[in-house]
């Protein structure tokens, strides 16, 4: 056994890194992936803007996150990793307070595009490879239990926003919520730490299992995640429309996709446990094909008892292929480059996976027809990983 399993594989503060990081991950990627969701509505009735305009707030604030992701791995590497997190909570909870108060469609854009680029960026990737590096062995699970904080936040974030917008209106809600961000979340945030064995600079072997330079591995992983989220993006964004277009509340369009959500948690978990299992490709194969098959049949679906269902159903399946790529992500390369952010593929999965949300988040159709046009499939890049 190495020095650096050792070091974090005993100690009790892994623990703590893994909570720790799920909430931060919840608050604040449920507000910038796909908050924005239950703000369509409200924004195109009091404010005139199209579904397209609306949407682009989203894919702008993606666009962000995919470049932030890619810069922050150098600078957590540069400055730690609880600087890089405290600014990234700072600059999430002040924005959104900011954006509150917009009167124009610009100032939406610019406000979630900084949100993403200097405060997701500052946590998804980073925050990822942290818990990664302190869980040596049983990292499939312990990712996919941050992978699952974050799938909490993704359905907690837009549930609750619609009942704030009910009773505060768009303006009073955003700026609750980025209230929330900052009480709740800056605390936390000091409590993050190096593993010990990135801190001392360990280095393990630099063979990779594959054999693969990690060069092609990252190229090939980052190409798997641009099919395989642009196949989810579009019911995380376009669900709650999808069942407002069928005459119900805000409440309970949110309400379905929480429960998708909620049921991706149990998925996210389960998932990483079956890559510790059986691998992290063939776990991947299986949610991923779980997700595509399934996804069709949503623009089938009239009524709120189908729609819950069926939710729960895909929400387990879809909650896998993150957590499972990821974990991919983490045993294709070598120890070095999984220790080392400035190496690591982490922010290129990461850019890919906001690159193919904002895309198909940004579609100015109707839901049901981008639903119906969306073509997706089982990335065969898997395969040749």
């Amino acid at each position: 056994m190495t020095g650096a399993s050792i070091t974090t594989d005993q100690s009790p503060y892994r623990w703590t890194i893994l909570i720790v990081s799920s909430i931060i991950l919840a608050v604040t990627m449920g507000q910038i992936v796909n908050g924005i969701s239950v703000y369509f509505i409200p924004l195109e009735t009091e404010q005139g803007w199209s579904r397209g305009e609306v949407a682009l707030i989203n894919t702008l604030g993606l666009a962000g996150l995919a470049v932030g992701s890619l810069i922050m791995g150098f600078a957590v590497e540069r400055f730690g990793v609880r600087r890089i997190a405290l600014m990234g909570v700072v600059v999430t909870g002040l924005v959104i307070m900011a954006a509150s108060r917009s009167t124009d469609l610009w100032q939406l854009y610019l406000a979630f595009f900084l949100a993403g680029l200097f405060g997701g960026g500052a946590l998804s990737a980073p925050l990822m490879a942290l818990v990664g590096s302190w869980f040596v062995r049983g990292a499939g699970l312990a990712i996919g239990i941050a992978a699952a904080g974050q799938a909490m936040g993704q359905g907690g974030i837009p549930f609750a926003g619609a009942i704030l917008i009910d009773g505060y209106g768009w303006r009073g809600a955003m700026m609750a919520q980025g209230l929330v961000t900052l009480i709740a979340l800056l605390p936390l945030a000091l409590l993050l730490k190096d593993a010990p064995s990135v801190s001392s600079g360990i280095v393990q072997d630099t063979q990779t299992p594959s054999g693969l330079p990690n060069s092609v591995i990252t190229a090939w992983i980052a190409s798997a995640v641009v099919f395989c989220c642009i196949c989810m993006a579009v019911p995380l964004m376009h669900l709650v429309p999808l069942i407002q277009g069928h005459d119900y509340s805000a409440p309970e369009a949110g309400g379905v996709l929480f429960s998708m959500l909620m049921a991706a948690i149990l998925g996210r978990v389960a998932f990483g446990r079956l890559a510790d299992v059986i691998g992290a490709i063939p776990a991947y194969l299986t949610a991923s094909g779980w997700q595509t098959l399934m996804v069709f049949a949503f623009i089938y679906l009239t009524s709120i008892e189908t729609f819950y269902p069926f939710a729960l159903v895909y929400g387990f399946g879809y909650g896998g292929v993150m957590t499972t790529v990821l974990v991919t992500a983490r045993n294709l390369r070598h120890r070095r480059i999984v220790f080392q952010r400035r190496g690591s593929c982490w922010p290129s999965v990461t850019s890919g996976t906001v690159w193919a949300v904002g895309r198909a988040g940004s579609s100015s159709m109707s839901p049901a027809i981008t639903f119906g046009l969306m073509q997706t499939q089982l990335s065969p890049v898997s395969l040749i990983l």
